[in-house]
């Protein structure tokens, strides 16, 4: 079972679980309200959440959500409190409203290219034969950011967009100098072939390097934070090959080739699966 991780006096997560495709929750904690990130893939995941945070004496005020992905979205039946997100994530959850869980109607639209096969299948084990998915419609929505005041500590989200989901946004703990980015920097899953693109990986760069002075940096599907130094050379890698898919047109060898002598040593297998993806993006 997922146990909630202190890693200070204001803040909390609950770690992802790879198998059901379990995102990381976080809560943080101000003097007078309570913050949580997301709200999980399932009642079960939600209600997990929850009770950990209770042996915390914490409870939740305010819930913003990332983007509308169903791993980020399905508990929220249990996460009573007002709902914040931005205005395209609160459009497609109303899209979302109108789909069924079962089995037949899943992998229609996998047969389809609407849904990703490995989703379907982390909503069937996650899910079990328990369907009656209720997703209530987000309170409050916003364009751009927003500041949310918790009591000696602030968080600031943001609209980002990128490949993965176009609704995504951020959150930044200035007093505590945490990032949580969600799934923004992941690739676009929604496409025949997975695929980052050069435009958009270099306007979400450049929108997420002005919180240079973050030290910890969340990603949902990681199963810890980034270190600084870790996600700078992350963000670099990333801006590095959108520019040089640009240059060599696509050219996946030509890119490997040019980023292993920039690095001076071999590429891991993380770092050509990720070349692979722009590659399609270019294409």
């Amino acid at each position: 079972m997922q146990k909630l991780i202190r890693i200070s006096n204001r803040l909390v997560y609950l770690p992802p679980y790879q198998e059901t495709d379990r995102p990381i929750l976080l809560a943080v904690k101000g003097d007078e309200k309570t913050l949580l990130i997301d709200a999980g893939n399932s009642s079960t995941h939600a209600r997990l959440f929850l009770e950990q945070l209770e042996e915390y004496q914490m409870r939740g005020d305010w819930l913003v959500l990332t983007h509308w992905h169903w791993d980020h979205v399905f508990g929220m039946r249990e996460m009573h409190m007002p709902k914040i997100c931005h205005e395209e994530t609160y459009n497609k959850i109303k899209e979302l409203q109108t789909l069924s869980w079962e089995d037949r109607d899943l992998d229609k639209r996998v047969k389809e290219g609407t849904e990703i096969p490995f989703c379907a299948n982390a909503m069937k084990k996650e899910l079990g034969n328990q369907r009656d998915i209720v997703l209530p419609l987000p309170d409050l929505t916003f364009h751009h950011r927003m500041t949310i005041h918790l009591g000696g500590v602030t968080c600031t989200i943001e609209h980002v967009g990128g490949d993965h989901a176009d609704d995504s946004s951020i959150i930044y703990i200035p007093e505590e100098k945490v990032l949580f980015l969600g799934d923004c920097l992941y690739a676009n899953l929604y496409a025949d072939e997975w695929n980052y693109t050069m435009e958009k990986t270099l306007q979400l760069v450049d929108s997420i390097e002005k919180y240079d002075d973050a030290e910890f940096i969340f990603l949902s599907h990681h199963n810890a934070p980034l270190t600084k130094e870790e996600f700078q050379l992350h963000l670099q890698f990333l801006k590095n090959t959108a520019l040089l898919t640009g240059k060599y047109k696509g050219d996946g060898e030509a890119i490997a080739d040019d980023m292993s002598v920039q690095l001076q040593r071999c590429l891991n297998e993380e770092e050509l699966e990720t070349i692979g993806y722009f590659v399609n993006g270019y294409k």
